[in-house]
């Protein structure tokens, strides 16, 4: 099994040009999680993808939910730092989610610039990108690996 350390290790040199910390796969965000109750999970989701696609299974206590922007109009969350700053501590391990990857990077990227210094984008998201259908869950993602989620 691979040690908080050794995951670590591989997510900051996933690319050394990244302007955050790091970035890890769904697998690998899972056993941070299960590894360290201070690790924290922050969904960066709408409220209304949470409510309607599903979350990750994971202690209320490890999980953060902070729009990166709300629903509707995907209008960017003007209180995103504020809320951050309401679930998580500066020196936190911070593993920031979305649907598939990009949102996540965003907020990895805006919570570095302001001192949080362990924040990690989760590689595919919650959902991945769309298959040859267009559909969601099959191509990548937290729900393909089949990492416990609770659906809607």
């Amino acid at each position: 099994m691979n040690s908080i350390a050794d995951i670590l290790a591989r997510a900051r040199s996933r690319d050394a040009a990244l302007p955050y910390a790091g970035a890890v796969t769904p697998a690998e965000a899972h056993a941070l999680l299960g590894a360290d109750s201070a690790v924290k999970l922050i969904d960066v989701r709408t409220n209304a993808e949470r409510d309607w696609v599903g979350r990750v299974a994971i202690p209320e206590s490890q999980h953060g939910a902070v729009q990166w922007s709300t629903y509707p109009g995907g209008v960017p969350n003007p209180h995103f730092l504020e809320q951050l700053g309401a679930v998580a501590k500066k020196d936190d391990v911070l593993l920031f989610l979305c649907r598939s990857g990009v949102r996540s990077r965003h907020a990895a990227k805006l919570a570095t610039e302001h001192g949080y210094t362990q924040c990690y984008d989760i590689l595919e998201g919650f959902e991945g990108d769309k298959d040859a259908e267009g559909h969601r869950k099959q191509a990548g993602g937290w729900c393909k690996a089949g990492l416990p989620w609770l659906g809607a």
